[in-house]
């Protein structure tokens, strides 16, 4: 649920069946619309409130109704939950001889030599 959302949902869920029931939005948008009608600089308003009459009507005699998006609580994985089996070898090693540490040389070896005059 985005942010926003969740203050006019407690105000829509606050109203009930007068705010969800699309028939009574739609009843009120029309009813909004009549006295925008009377100006000419709100005709706009008026064709817009119009449409949003219809969408409404059409949406309640579909059967429609306002029903609230509830944020889930979040499941925490299982740890170990998504392993079927576990490995029954163990992971390849070096041979012992390889593993121990080799002492590390001094320096590095030139590949020019060098003469001193």
């Amino acid at each position: 649920m985005e942010s926003g959302q969740k203050y006019l949902t407690a105000v829509v869920k606050l109203f009930g069946p007068l705010t969800r029931n699309y028939y009574i939005r739609a009843i009120l948008h029309a009813a909004l619309a009549v006295p925008a009608g009377f100006l000419l600089s709100t005709i706009l308003g008026t064709v817009c409130l119009g449409i949003a009459s219809g969408i409404y009507l059409l949406a309640a005699v579909r059967g429609e109704e306002w029903r609230p998006i509830e944020q889930k609580p979040r499941e925490r994985p299982k740890v170990g939950g998504t392993i079927k089996q576990p490995p029954s070898n163990p992971p390849p090693r070096p041979p012992p001889d390889a593993r121990k540490k080799q002492p590390e040389v001094g320096g590095q070896v030139n590949p020019i030599p060098v003469e001193v005059e």
